[in-house]
């Protein structure tokens, strides 16, 4: 990724939350370029799973625009941002536990023509070899590194050129989250664009190229990821955003 690279996901003013007269962000202008790897921090209540959940289409947009590359998908459904490319790994609920690898990546994959399916299922599988080494294997009976793992599997089934992740670390042991990071590097070094809301700072800069830090609902700071580990503003946005109005939610 290219400082030359073209924006292919960005907000314009965004103002969105679950009720209208309680925004949850409140005015933001976000922009990820081609390529690029971004890690959206920030305390809790700051805004920053609602930020991502907006941009998935799961949240009402209060005023301003949404747009995948050129194009404005604010009003756009959700499952139809799956379509053109924006998918999306919430925290939870991201799985389904009573169906086999195989069936989850079957039900992903009905969205794509019949005769790419298997084909994009076998291309997961090489992706995610402890995937496919036990394919009939129930999801529930997953560890929580491999369920996350099924879970950003099921997201890839349609080739996004964009990915949004909600806490994938959630959960899991500093072992499994270096290997869960290691992986999406890996998955945005074939060209994926990524977007990761992270509570873990010190795991997410390690990985990224650029940090984006929210408080209250707004953009506070941004940076080089790599600068911004050693940097004593984002200490400070944390520790006093301590102090800040509690319900505001995430």
């Amino acid at each position: 990724m290219t400082d030359a690279a073209q924006p292919v996901l960005s907000t314009q003013s965004l103002v969105a939350g679950y009720e209208r007269d309680l925004p949850i962000v409140r005015g933001v202008d976000f922009t990820v370029r081609e390529g690029e790897f971004v890690v959206l921090l920030g305390p809790n209540g700051a805004g920053k799973s609602t930020l991502v959940k907006t941009i998935a289409g799961l949240v009402p947009v209060h005023s301003g625009t949404v747009l995948l590359g050129a194009a404005d998908i604010t009003a756009m459904p959700s499952h139809e941002r799956i379509r053109h490319g924006l998918a999306f790994v919430p925290q939870t609920e991201n799985i389904f536990a009573t169906l086999t690898i195989h069936e989850n990546l079957q039900i992903a994959a009905n969205i794509l023509p019949k005769e790419r399916r298997n084909d994009r299922i076998g291309a997961l599988y090489t992706m995610f070899p402890d995937l496919g080494s036990r394919p009939s294997h129930r999801a529930g009976q997953l560890s929580g590194g491999q369920r996350q793992m099924l879970a950003v599997a099921r997201a890839l089934v349609v080739e996004p050129s964009v990915l949004i992740l909600d806490e994938p670390s959630a959960g899991l042991s500093p072992k499994i989250v270096s290997e869960v990071f290691d992986r999406l590097a890996a998955i945005n070094e074939t060209g994926v664009t990524t977007v990761l809301v992270e509570q873990n700072v010190k795991a997410a800069l390690a990985v990224a190229d650029r940090a984006v830090i929210l408080v209250e609902g707004l953009i506070a700071h941004e940076g080089v990821a790599s600068r911004l580990a050693d940097d004593p503003i984002v200490a400070e946005l944390y520790l006093g955003a301590r102090h800040a109005n509690k319900s505001v939610a995430t």
